[in-house]
């Protein structure tokens, strides 16, 4: 087996809001190499590193808005976020929760700080990640997985190295609680200080690795440092990171999705007629009723 090699290490760009209670740095897409082809089934990744928000009566979020054609996953590192949708979807995210909503044919969602937590204020940290569906599922019908994090199974890793979250896919026989509609591995690689994780993935599948805290090595060279995203290569199949202090790394792998992309604001579909054909839906309110 040939190793999979690191392509690039990028740094975090200059953050930017997301309504008024989400700082993020946009990872994907992001350049020719971090592109939603290039990336895919990975279409978009924003990254809200550490951020403290004081005390607010009004809890800061994201208003209403509409998604078609993929799928939103928000993990959560820090904070409590409650969000709801127009399918009926909705709940809080706590600390080490994720949301995986399937918007599919299409939904209204909205996402805010959590009430109680909002009048106390805190740390935020957490990834909002977009998952293409291909063509044959991006108008079926949208459903949500609330995956707690007690409901997260866990791979605990030899000489107190660690453990390895699965949120989804699989590793070393342990499988994710996410159901997908094509192959991707999800996993957070929580590494104590000189602990290694090696994993195996096929060369073709798009690979990168968030460095969510501390700092790693890939492959014994390669350094990672906080905040940073690293691209592998579809080169090879297995890399092995160490952790060079205690580290959590976002670990994300995905079959390509061989298909035409059209994406437009919260529309990612084939064509430049389904986005005409999502916006028209949207505007005579096929995406059902959500209040602000």
């Amino acid at each position: 087996m040939k190793t999979k090699t690191v392509e690039l290490v990028a740094s975090p760009k200059a953050p930017h809001f997301v309504g008024d209670g989400f700082r993020v740095h946009n990872f994907i897409p992001s350049g020719f190499r971090l592109d939603m082809q290039r990336m895919n089934p990975f279409i978009m990744l924003d990254y809200n590193s550490t951020y403290h928000f004081p005390p607010s009566h009004k809890p800061k979020g994201v208003g209403v808005h509409p998604h078609r054609g993929f799928e939103t996953v928000t993990i959560a590192y820090k904070g409590k976020v409650a969000h709801h949708d127009s399918s009926g979807g909705g709940g809080v995210i706590e600390e080490g929760d994720v949301q995986w909503m399937t918007a599919a044919s299409g939904v209204l969602h909205k996402e805010y700080h959590e009430e109680e937590w909002s009048k106390t204020g805190g740390d935020i940290q957490m990834v909002q990640l977009w998952v293409n569906l291909p063509k044959k599922d991006k108008m079926s019908a949208p459903k949500y997985q609330a995956i707690n994090n007690e409901s997260i199974n866990r791979f605990q890793l030899e000489n107190n190295a660690g453990q390895i979250e699965v949120i989804a896919g699989e590793y070393e026989g342990i499988k994710g609680a996410a159901s997908t509609f094509t192959p991707l591995h999800m996993f957070n690689a929580k590494l104590n200080k000189g602990g290694k994780a090696a994993f195996h993935f096929p060369a073709n599948y798009n690979t990168v690795l968030l460095v969510v805290e501390g700092s790693i090595l890939i492959n014994g060279s390669e350094k990672a440092p906080t905040d940073h995203l690293a691209l592998m290569a579809t080169d090879g199949e297995n890399f092995e990171v160490e952790a060079i202090d205690d580290a959590i790394v976002l670990v994300l792998s995905g079959e390509p999705i061989d298909e035409p992309i059209a994406a437009h604001g919260p529309f990612v579909m084939n064509t430049k007629e389904e986005l005409m054909e999502a916006f028209n839906d949207f505007n005579n309110g096929k995406f059902g009723y959500l209040e602000n």
